[in-house]
């Protein structure tokens, strides 16, 4: 995906994103901050959009957000702003392929169905793995291809298209999980109808760390 389309496309949806694909993606990013609020410490929201999630974070986590689009961005600070949502440490204009964060520094990072509007997820996937640190979970919620049946068939259909509707219907879940040194932990089907996925990925301790 191009990284102007991805510009025009979120310029385009900004204003009704909330109210569009907000909506259809709250089971999963409820799921993901649940996850987020069973631990402690630094967090990174990569994709943090319209800000959707930032209030439902625990007050005592310290939440940093990047985004690629300025107008998504302007929405999340309106939103810190007028919820005084003082764990919102920072939210930053940035591109998820080069994170302008030393390496090991999250405790958790979270991607709520981001990565299929990204251009080159690899290279996000592998930025998340440098910037969290060791024994830090990584939490995913995203759409996957289906391989068969007519979900599947209407995925492939609209896969040329994802330049106009700002996302890759035939993204694999695959492109995820190959990142190294990231380990499986835990994946489930969210609603609606299964069209979405939780995931929770974890980077092992360093060897002879105590």
């Amino acid at each position: 995906m191009d990284i102007r389309a991805i510009q025009t496309s979120y310029s385009r949806w900004a204003p009704i994103y909330d109210k569009t694909f907000g909506i259809i993606t709250q089971a999963g990013r409820r799921s993901a901050v649940d996850y987020v609020n069973t631990r402690s410490g630094s967090v990174l929201e990569v994709g943090v959009g319209t800000g959707l999630a930032l209030r439902h974070y625990q007050s005592d986590l310290q939440v940093t957000g990047i985004d690629f689009s300025k107008e998504m961005l302007k929405k999340a600070r309106d939103k810190v702003q007028e919820m005084k949502l003082t764990h919102v440490k920072e939210l930053r204009h940035m591109d998820a392929r080069s994170l302008d964060f030393p390496d090991n520094h999250f405790d958790t990072i979270v991607a709520m169905h981001v990565l299929s509007v990204v251009p080159e997820p690899e290279k996000v996937m592998a930025e998340i793995a440098r910037v969290c640190k060791p024994g830090g979970k990584v939490v995913v919620t995203n759409h996957f291809a289906r391989s068969k049946g007519f979900l599947a068939a209407v995925e492939r259909i609209t896969a040329p298209l994802a330049n106009n509707i700002g996302w890759h219907s035939d993204f694999e879940i695959e492109t995820v999980l190959k990142e190294k040194r990231l380990s499986f932990e835990e994946q489930r089907p969210l609603p609606p109808l299964g069209m979405m996925t939780f995931l929770v990925l974890e980077k092992p301790e360093l060897v002879g760390t105590p």
